[in-house]
């Protein structure tokens, strides 16, 4: 089935000193070739500043740029999820596995947010979680319920614990984490979030749940909420996620065999989330149950 298609809005915010609308577009968007935008601009899905565009424009400071992307059919999503508390303030909800939080990256209706608004038209994430990151995302129902969230939820009155099957056999007991994370160039998407000495401050707290010769499973500890922070974070210390087809051993992405931040493969569960209740100040512990995944290692 077809989706509603969706308008990709920008505001140019450096002075491009005249570049066409044809390369910019390229350069933003390097998913499609020149040849593809081109198609595109002549099928009349471009705009620049409200006029259908052609591609021999010249981009400029302040410009509102819109791609209006024609329906497309989604790639296939989980369409369940289990709810773990509501109140007429809050819902919290397990979310599963392949399951985008919010639109993006091809997907528009087959994600937590519309299949949560279509019972709560009203509910908004606080947080989002990765697509294939199972586990507690937590929805605020009202504006003052969700300011209040939002101010608390990096610091300690919010509690975020996850549970990651990383690879390599833990030689500590406990790791405290400080990897800063920044955007580093990806060869298919311009950039992602990765390890960089110049990124933000970054904070987690790994403690060892089980071992083998060739896997660990830690418990990690949040205190943080920076893109793909516990990814990033294991790998740094030389424990990647097993099956994570994005970042190496130094939290750095493969240089071998290129992932997307969608990607899956991986195992990580949002776990347990505890907090005060944004409007009774009641204190709030969710638990979501550990998929069987790690169970069985």
């Amino acid at each position: 089935m077809l989706n509603r298609g969706y308008a990709y809005t920008t505001i140019i915010l450096n002075d491009c000193h005249g570049p066409t609308l044809l390369s910019y577009l390229a350069s933003l968007y390097p998913h499609s070739t020149t040849q593809s935008w081109q198609r595109k601009l002549n099928n009349g899905e471009v705009t620049l500043n409200g006029v259908t565009a052609t591609g021999s424009e010249s981009v400029s400071l302040g410009q509102t740029l819109v791609w209006n992307r024609p329906p497309w059919i989604e790639p296939d999503a989980p369409q369940h999820f289990e709810i773990l508390f509501e109140d007429p303030y809050l819902l919290a909800v397990n979310k599963p596995s392949g399951l985008p939080t919010l639109p993006g990256g091809g997907f528009m209706e087959n994600t937590l947010l519309r299949l949560v608004q279509k019972r709560n038209p009203n509910a908004n994430p606080v947080h989002r979680l990765g697509r294939a990151t199972t586990g507690i995302v937590l929805f605020a129902k009202t504006p003052q319920a969700a300011s209040r969230l939002f101010a608390n939820w990096n610091t300690p009155r919010v509690q975020k614990i996850y549970r990651a099957l990383a690879q390599n056999k833990a030689h500590h007991d406990s790791y405290e984490i400080l990897t800063p994370i920044g955007l580093v160039p990806h060869p298919l998407i311009g950039s992602v979030w990765a390890a960089n000495p110049s990124g933000k401050p970054s904070k987690s707290l790994a403690r060892v749940i089980s071992r083998t010769t060739i896997t660990t499973i830690f418990e990690v500890t949040l205190y943080s909420g920076r893109p793909h922070q516990i990814r990033i974070h294991l790998a740094s210390i030389g424990h990647p996620l097993v099956g994570d087809p994005l970042y190496g051993f130094t939290g750095q992405p493969l240089e071998n065999l290129p992932g997307l931040p969608g990607d899956g493969g991986y195992l990580l569960h949002a776990q347990f989330l505890k907090f005060h209740h944004p409007i009774t100040e009641e204190q709030v512990s969710l638990e979501a149950a550990v998929p069987a995944g790690f169970s069985s290692r």
